[in-house]
């Protein structure tokens, strides 16, 4: 079972505010995730291949080719902010 300073850190990682309900809610529930993924590593897979999908996956690459980009004022026009020729953000590097 996670504790809830475990799920205040995650929100916090996840830039989520959490009400003390759902961060009971949330031990519960990613405590039992957990606990899944424990019961699987006991899973005996020796001898078992890795399988990255479930079935057979092929890429298909297309040569790189050089074409007009989009006009600039045309791709700003619907920016909800922006400065001179650049989109504006709102910081959010180190926002708690």
């Amino acid at each position: 079972m996670l504790t809830i300073s475990e799920v205040e850190h995650v929100a916090r990682l996840a830039s989520l505010s959490l009400t003390e309900e759902e961060k009971k809610l949330f031990c519960q529930q990613l405590g039992e995730i957990l606990d899944f993924a424990r019961e699987l590593n006991k899973i005996d897979t020796e001898g078992v291949e890795p399988t990255f999908h479930s079935i057979p996956l092929t890429n298909i690459f297309r040569e790189d080719e050089a074409h007009m980009s989009m006009d600039r004022e045309l791709a700003l026009s619907n920016a909800p902010q922006r400065e001179e020729n650049y989109f504006k953000i709102p910081k959010i590097i180190g926002e708690e």
